[in-house]
């Protein structure tokens, strides 16, 4: 027994040596790091920030209209910004004829798009530049039709929008 509460003290004695060496050697070797952590101004702050991208307005990475080609038939044209792409995937297009009636989808026809991996959805088909997407509407639009447009996109560099919903009133 008195062997046992020999060993114990030691042990005792022996972690916490071993925890003060860690502490005061945390502490030497945290000193350095410590001096090297400039004090941050206003003006650091933006001359760091100056050569990293900044996301675009949506209206200017992702502007679009809406076009009538004939009764019921639509073209949404999107002229992106340099370095934007859109996902095929979320494209989708809705027409309301009020703000009562439940929404009916629009069949579209997209051209086919650049297949590539992509950091957010893996492998994907993605458009640049001009896309163009031809709606058929199987009713027609009421006075008070709106078509609701759904999209997505990203910036090449790494930022990507969220999921987008705008609405386009629709002229009988």
């Amino acid at each position: 027994m008195n062997m046992k509460i020999g060993q114990n003290k030691w042990e005792k004695l022996r972690t916490g040596k071993l925890s003060l060496f860690g502490t005061l050697l945390f502490g030497i070797c945290s000193m350095p790091a410590i001096g090297q952590l400039e004090p941050r101004t206003f003006n650091s702050l933006s001359i760091q920030t100056d050569n990293q991208p900044r996301p675009l307005a949506l209206t200017e990475a992702f502007p679009f209209y809406v076009s009538s080609l004939s009764p019921g038939r639509y073209r949404v044209s999107w002229n992106l910004a340099e370095g934007h792409y859109l996902y095929r995937h979320a494209f989708g297009f809705q027409l309301k004829q009020n703000t009562d009636s439940a929404p009916m989808i629009v069949e579209f026809i997209l051209p086919e798009g650049i297949k590539k991996t992509d950091q957010f959805f893996g492998k994907i088909e993605a458009y640049y530049n001009l896309i163009n997407a031809d709606l058929a509407l199987t009713t027609v639009p009421g006075p008070d039709a709106v078509l609701v447009i759904k999209y997505q996109g990203c910036a090449e560099w790494g930022f990507c929008y969220p999921p987008q919903q705008a609405e386009y009133k629709l002229l009988p």
